[in-house]
């Protein structure tokens, strides 16, 4: 740790984590740990998302605090905003400062327990619209209500007062950085911090290991190639299935894995996905893992990536497979732009885009020198941009900054 910061206690603030499984979570638990090996204390404080987890349990070393609504389902979550500012108050002994991954909820009652409690609040926006109200327009659409809907406009606007009164926002991407810029937050106000990856952990693997890890996963030798995250339809999964079918009879042997669940997510496609493939035998060609903890595994293990999705602030999944050294087809949308370059260091297809889809596929399972190019480079992308260290050496900074404003006649 440097020594100039002193340890800080830090509670992040997140909607779901563990045994939920997705970049959001993989994010927390990666920041977490950074942030206590440079002598942090972490705390994560999240909801009850599935009936019989502990109210408080120890993951890995951190603490994990649960409060509820309890159970699946993704309007249960809207129930933090009564049940945060309680549990943030009881356990306002435990920290100095907070930091709230995704605070399209989560904001309000953080911000009115920093209010009362004196502790400065850092928002992260994981999503583009989050601050604009985009965010909720497909949610809102249930309701025939649009983010320019009159008591939407009012009720963002009141919220937005709110949110202005953070310690900071982190801006994961240049267009999320964009929007906040937009609606009026300065640069002295938002600190653009890319989400990290443990390169250690996810890197590229000899022939052997892979070997070793196909015939524990009980993969073919024949070409793999994986998607992960959440199957959801945005994620451009639908297409995906059906331009694997177009593939399987050039290449049937080879197999698509997708590593996740649809998790209950309004988004959900998952039993769209299993129809599909049943209904076109190809169980074989397309296999489900499920939830899986071990993403890295299943990324070693594999020829390719496949991330062909439609909307994205981030994209994690795809970092840690290139971190992985896994050439990839993916598009350039949102914040992929920002680092994703075609035939440089990734296959990249504009999205829905069916046709550049299958042709990235093919070139990918066909042409092994120019999948070991695009992999070695997007390695090396990694590397130079989200590598945990910097990316926790930010955060570090930045959330020691926040508690030193916080402080009467604390040096800042």
């Amino acid at each position: 740790m440097n020594a100039a910061i002193p340890p800080l206690r830090v509670l992040i603030l997140t909607e779901t984590y563990r045994p939920e499984i997705g970049g959001g979570e993989r994010q927390a638990a990666v920041l977490g740990a950074g942030l206590e090996r440079r002598g942090h204390e972490v705390m994560l404080l999240t909801r009850h998302s599935r009936p019989g987890l502990a109210d408080e349990e120890s993951i890995d070393g951190m603490p994990v605090v649960r409060v509820g609504p309890s159970g699946p389902g993704r309007r249960r979550k809207w129930g933090l905003l009564f049940t945060v500012l309680p549990a943030l108050l009881r356990l306002r002994r435990r920290y100095d400062v907070v930091l709230v991954s995704g605070f399209r909820i989560l904001a309000v009652p953080a911000l009115l327990a920093g209010r009362l409690t004196g502790a400065p609040v850092v928002l992260k926006a994981d999503s583009v619209g989050e601050f604009s109200g985009e965010f909720f327009r497909a949610g809102l659409a249930g309701i025939g209500l649009t983010p320019s809907s009159a008591p939407v406009r009012l009720a963002l606007w009141l919220r937005n007062r709110l949110l202005r009164r953070a310690a900071a926002f982190v801006a994961i991407s240049d267009e999320i950085a964009d929007e906040l810029a937009a609606h009026g937050l300065g640069p002295q106000q938002v600190q653009r911090i890319p989400n990290g990856v443990d390169t250690q952990l996810f890197r590229p693997v000899t022939h052997q290991e892979r070997k070793s890890l196909r015939t524990r996963l009980g993969l073919p030798s024949a070409p793999v190639v994986v998607y992960t995250g959440r199957l959801v339809s945005y994620k451009g999964l639908p297409l995906l299935v059906e331009a694997w079918r177009k593939l399987v009879p050039e290449f049937p042997g080879a197999v698509l894995v997708l590593v996740g669940e649809g998790g209950g997510d309004m988004h959900d496609c998952e039993p769209v996905l299993r129809e599909f493939v049943a209904q076109h035998g190809l169980e074989p060609q397309i296999r489900f893992t499920g939830p899986a903890s071990n993403v890295q595994d299943w990324l070693q293990a594999a020829d390719a990536f496949v991330f062909p999705t439609e909307n994205e602030a981030f994209g994690l999944s795809l970092v840690e497979a290139m971190a992985c050294g896994l050439p990839a087809v993916t598009t350039r949308v949102g914040g992929l732009r920002d680092f994703v370059t075609h035939l440089v260091n990734a296959w990249a297809m504009e999205p829905g885009d069916a046709t550049g889809l299958t042709a990235g596929l093919r070139a990918l399972l066909t042409d092994a020198a120019l999948a070991a190019r695009l992999g070695a480079n997007a390695r090396e992308t990694v590397l130079a941009r989200f590598g945990e260290n910097a990316v926790t050496h930010a955060y570090e900074q930045l959330l020691d900054a926040a508690w030193r404003r916080s402080r009467p006649g604390v040096a800042a």
